[in-house]
């Protein structure tokens, strides 16, 4: 067990020093088997946070994501955290002035993560095979720059997927009726 637990953290430090060494915009913390953003990346990015535009946490086990990741990471443009066990997001989030693409399929959200609305420049959202019944459809109506959501493998209630339709100028990419897996 601390073997892997040795390796994880030693696969994680040479990807974010691959990150600052060569000055990329992506930071790629993909399969590292990580329960929390490692606050240490912090301090080891500090000198690059300004150019990485791009960041996967995907295929880990995070429960949550705190306000520093938004406000460290401020020009971020996509962020791919599927197949987590996230939840809710931090309101920080919605302060991502440049942020365009976000991944959070495969989660554990039962509500759709409401501070993704107040992020401008959002164009797409994926949510597919996560908990959410409830869509806020005046919400997602204020969203000007968003251009596809999916909300597939969720159990909308029917009567959301009336509402929805005509207000959102928006691709919408929903299960068939009958479909849809139950929690």
């Amino acid at each position: 067990m601390q073997r892997r637990m040795g390796e994880a953290v030693a696969r994680v430090a040479r990807r974010v020093n691959e990150t600052v060494e060569s000055q990329s915009d992506t930071l790629d913390l993909a399969d590292c088997k990580l329960v929390s953003f490692p606050a240490g990346i912090y301090k080891a990015v500090r000198s690059v946070t300004q150019g990485i535009h791009r960041i996967s946490l995907a295929n880990n086990e995070l429960k949550a994501l705190g306000a520093r990741f938004a406000t460290t990471f401020s020009q971020l443009r996509e962020l791919n955290l599927e197949g987590n066990l996230l939840h809710r997001l931090p309101q920080e989030l919605g302060s991502l002035l440049h942020l365009r693409t976000i991944n959070l399929a495969h989660n554990k959200f039962r509500h759709f993560p409401e501070a993704l609305a107040a992020a401008p420049a959002l164009e797409s959202i994926n949510l597919e095979g996560n908990e959410i019944a409830e869509v806020p459809t005046e919400a997602l109506a204020t969203m000007s720059s968003l251009r596809s959501l999916n909300l597939r493998a969720n159990p909308v209630c029917p009567a959301v997927r009336l509402l929805v339709r005509p207000l959102v100028p928006f691709e919408l990419l929903l299960s068939p009726e009958g479909n849809v897996p139950t929690a």
